[in-house]
């Protein structure tokens, strides 16, 4: 008698789904699920908190990431689901589609519930943590080179532009320019606008409001753009790293084969008790970027964590099981979560009165032409230093002119390589604190 073992018999008669799927289940179960979930929304049943958000900003997530995927164009060029479930939840938001106490309950648990916080924790230890150590090691001394590159061309370009289309130099490098390469609003734009108010001699509340279609402009055409790369990729194979950077050379790859070879093959063994590992690592490390940031405030706690965990990728800190805890922690929270993420991104961070309000040729082709020299300037320099353009582009430039940290999920998300987020970060976090630098420097020479 033929010797079967449990899991080939599980898998024999595991059958491919027959039915139509939407968030891993048949959709008759996720419409009466959502149904309900929905009833219970608008007759305000649902409490406050993480209870009340999740499964509201599931049904959601689950609907408009579906539409995304499955539309013509937008799938192959746009970005796919994620920028339909980011501008359609600001369009629930912004047209009060949902109660208002929906929308409060969602707002809350993004900023003030800290989920943007956890999941980018979460993705950015067990992306680095799942990384090659020797392609981590090369890619970190390279990265800085490629956001320079971003900015001084997106800078040039746009204040260029400025100048010819009669807006203005200074205006268009102050109020467009640096303020779409700044890191985005809490960390780029709202500092930014009391540095040119106090240099200005003006309201910085009034320069802010010059600022924010800008940002949210550059932020839904970096998006657009992420998708259009990932599409790009694609099709010319030998300027894309398919999520990786920068490819190893042989030594490189032979050093580290066997045991990378193994970290593949353990890593994709799933046990339980390793996603709660995994949970606590992350949310330890984002704790130590916090308490580094509590001595040394001058850089973001993000900045912080990715460099602890970096170290401690690189000198070996960790045993390989609790790495691996990590990795299947991110996989888990990417594969589950990414679209949850996506509707707090459009529902708290996304006005589209703003982006509206904006609306001119000129403006329009400032901010695209600002947008589009950051992720040349990223990926002729990414190039250069020996990172796959594509890549280079969406880390370096991208996630520079996009809106900090939910900028970085959105165009990571558009470009399917949310593996890249710990560069991302750096972008956001580190080059947005060289914008912040840079903007005193350039007011205290035109003033």
């Amino acid at each position: 008698m033929e010797n079967v073992t449990p899991n080939a018999a599980i898998a024999a008669h595991i059958k491919p789904p027959s039915v139509y799927q939407l968030y891993g289940m048949p959709w008759y179960y996720f419409a009466i699920f959502g149904v309900a979930v929905l009833i219970a929304t608008y007759l305000g049943l649902l409490p406050k908190g993480m209870i009340g958000a999740f499964p509201l900003m599931i049904v959601i997530g689950a609907i408009f990431n579906e539409i995304g995927d499955k539309t013509p164009f937008i799938n192959t060029f746009l970005g796919g689901g994620a920028i339909v479930v980011i501008f359609g939840s600001a369009a629930l938001a912004t047209y009060e589609l949902l109660p208002k106490d929906a929308l409060s309950t969602m707002d809350v648990f993004m900023k003030d519930g800290g989920f943007l916080d956890f999941y980018i924790a979460s993705l950015i230890t067990g992306s680095i943590m799942g990384m090659n150590r020797q392609l981590l090691i090369k890619a970190a001394f390279r990265y800085l080179p490629v956001i320079l590159g971003a900015v001084a061309l997106a800078l040039s370009l746009g204040t260029l532009v400025g100048y010819l289309t009669g807006y203005g130099t200074q205006k268009t490098l102050f109020f467009v320019a640096i303020p779409i390469m700044g890191g985005g609003m809490g960390a780029g734009a709202v500092p930014m606008a009391k540095i040119f108010g106090e240099g200005l001699g003006q309201d910085p509340a009034v320069i802010l409001s010059l600022m924010v279609p800008a940002v949210a402009m550059g932020n839904a055409l970096s998006i657009v753009l992420g998708g259009l790369l990932d599409r790009l990729g694609k099709i010319k194979k030998s300027i894309c790293g398919d999520g990786q950077l920068m490819p190893l050379n042989d030594n490189d790859a032979n050093e580290e084969s066997e045991n990378f070879n193994t970290f593949k093959i353990l890593r994709d063994k799933l046990v339980l008790t390793q996603l709660g590992t995994g949970l606590l690592i992350a949310t330890t490390f984002f704790s130590v970027g916090a308490l580094i940031n509590y001595c040394l405030p001058a850089i973001h706690g993000y900045a912080w964590m990715i460099l602890a965990v970096a170290m401690v990728k690189v000198f070996g800190l960790l045993p390989q099981k609790f790495e691996i805890c990590c990795y299947q922690w991110f996989q888990f929270v990417m594969s589950n979560l990414t679209s949850v993420l996506l509707v707090g991104i459009g529902v708290a961070y996304t006005n589209l009165n703003a982006v509206g309000s904006a609306f001119s040729g000129q403006y329009m082709l400032l901010v695209a032409v600002t947008v589009f020299g950051g992720l040349i300037g990223a990926g002729l320099i990414g190039k250069l230093v020996g990172f796959f353009p594509i890549e280079a582009a969406i880390t370096g430039g991208l996630c520079m002119s996009n809106m900090g940290g939910t900028g970085d999920v959105a165009v990571l998300s558009a470009a399917k390589r949310m593996e890249l987020m710990p560069f991302a970060q750096i972008s956001s976090r580190i080059g947005g604190a060289f914008m912040l630098i840079l903007a005193s420097v350039v007011m205290r020479i035109a003033t």
